[in-house]
């Protein structure tokens, strides 16, 4: 395992193992898993590598391990002509330009559940911890506030009505922990979801849901549909005092908008684990959380993408990415591939896994 580029010191023409780049720290077992077979350039730091370091790094790789903040674009694919498999280490893959994959011949992959039930745990936690004023009452504690008084008064889950944006695989997980609260919920998805009279769900409008709703769960993808999908007009038709949390895609909320709404009293609270200049496949993103929102500390709560921050998750996803990055080497069809390439290359000599 090196931190360099293999051109840099000892890479002959002739190549017997497969070079491997990882754009971000993996845990020591998954380097291990691929340098027992691959040359694998390793970023174990705690930091991204600037685009210009990672286009160098990667020119000459038969395999990338991506992470959520790598932009993966057609003109990168290019330079790394080698490149057989971009392995996300993520759920959400619109940081990665998938056609461009397919074009070229290179397999994408992404990791499916192993993501889900932390990012609904961590969903549902914001939720309570805006509706009970968790953080405020932190705060309070720490400049010694001389216990109980009656004040920041929240609200409770038991018997409220929920909706969510968004009934995937997160929604219906972070449905089937509200169940536990007794709390009635409504979705809105283009499809329907097998067996909501279990998770006792009732799919309706997006219209009606913001307006019967005294929260909102945002667990939507980001894609052209969902760009924005609560923006000022539809912020302004949720119940007044409404709560706004969003595990699923910052840019699915236009955060300008919750800041002016928060401000007129209209919302009662916004909490997130993602942000939209987070989404790298907005050329227009933001590069920050909007001023005013940060500043609104008692009537948000945010966190910086835990969703699935939970050391056995991150362990297995490293594990899936690089068990599709030695599948794909080895010519077979990897786990997680959201795409068919046109063109692969002939496979890369490995040991069988």
């Amino acid at each position: 395992m090196t931190d360099k580029h293999p051109m840099d010191a000892h890479m002959t023409e002739t190549r017997h193992r497969p070079v491997v780049v990882l754009t971000h720290r993996v845990h020591p077992l998954i380097l291990q898993m691929l340098t027992d077979t691959c040359e694998v350039i390793a970023n174990q730091s705690d930091s991204s590598l600037p685009a210009s370091e990672l286009r160098r790094r990667a020119a000459d790789a038969d395999a990338l391990m991506a992470f959520m903040p790598d932009r993966i674009t057609a003109e990168f694919l290019d330079a790394c002509p080698r490149l057989q498999v971009v392995a996300g280490a993520l759920k959400g893959h619109d940081n990665i330009d998938a056609d461009a994959c397919t074009e070229r011949g290179i397999w994408l992959t992404r990791v499916e559940d192993l993501l889900t039930e932390p990012t609904a745990e961590l969903a549902v936690g914001l939720l309570i911890g805006l509706a009970r004023n968790i953080a405020v009452g932190d705060r309070a504690v720490r400049a010694r506030l001389a216990g109980w008084r009656p004040t920041l008064y929240g609200s409770t889950l038991v018997g409220s009505t929920i909706g969510l944006v968004g009934a995937g695989r997160l929604g219906r997980a972070v449905a089937r922990l509200l169940s536990g609260f007794e709390a009635n919920l409504l979705y809105c998805d283009p499809s329907p979801v097998s067996g909501e009279e279990d998770l006792q769900m009732e799919r309706v409008e997006l219209s009606e849901l913001l307006a019967r709703t005294d929260a909102v769960v945002v667990c939507a993808p980001l894609d052209v549909n969902t760009l924005h999908l609560l923006d000022r007009p539809r912020l302004e038709s949720m119940r007044p005092g409404s709560l706004l949390v969003n595990v699923g895609r910052g840019s699915v909320v236009d955060e300008v908008a919750v800041a002016e709404l928060l401000r007129r009293g209209h919302l009662g609270g916004f909490a997130s684990d993602v942000f939209e200049f987070e989404d790298l496949s907005r050329p227009d993103r933001p590069r920050d959380v909007p001023e005013e929102l940060r500043a609104m500390q008692d009537r948000t709560l945010f966190t910086p993408h835990l969703g699935s921050a939970v050391a056995s998750a991150r362990l297995a996803i490293e594990e899936h990415a690089g068990k599709a990055i030695l599948q794909a080497l080895a010519g077979e069809v990897p786990d997680g591939a959201v795409n068919r390439p046109q063109r692969t290359a002939s496979p890369v000599p490995t040991p069988a896994i």
